[in-house]
């Protein structure tokens, strides 16, 4: 799992780094999303897919494989069940 960001599209709401702490930040002058870590850990990887699928302008790509079974269960409807193109493999 691979994660990118596109800051220009960032409205700096902070849901992502609310959600996924170890791999989101905000910038303190634009507040604009930081990535911290485009490649997440196992046990980071659900708190990003779900990141992705709730940050509201759609700043936020994973790709990479499929979450296992166990990764679906973060969050209401599932991490990976988001608009396509917006997380996935």
């Amino acid at each position: 799992m691979e994660i990118s960001v596109d800051r220009e599209r960032c409205l700096g709401a902070g849901m992502c780094a609310l959600t996924a702490p170890e791999v989101f930040d905000q910038d303190t002058e634009s507040g604009r999303v930081l990535l911290l870590n485009a490649v997440p850990s196992p046990t980071q990887a659900p708190a990003a897919r779900k990141a992705a699928y709730i940050c509201p302008s759609g700043a936020i790509t994973v790709t990479g494989p499929r979450p296992a079974a166990d990764e679906l269960s973060v969050g209401a409807g599932g991490a990976n069940s988001g608009p396509a193109g917006r997380s996935g493999g």
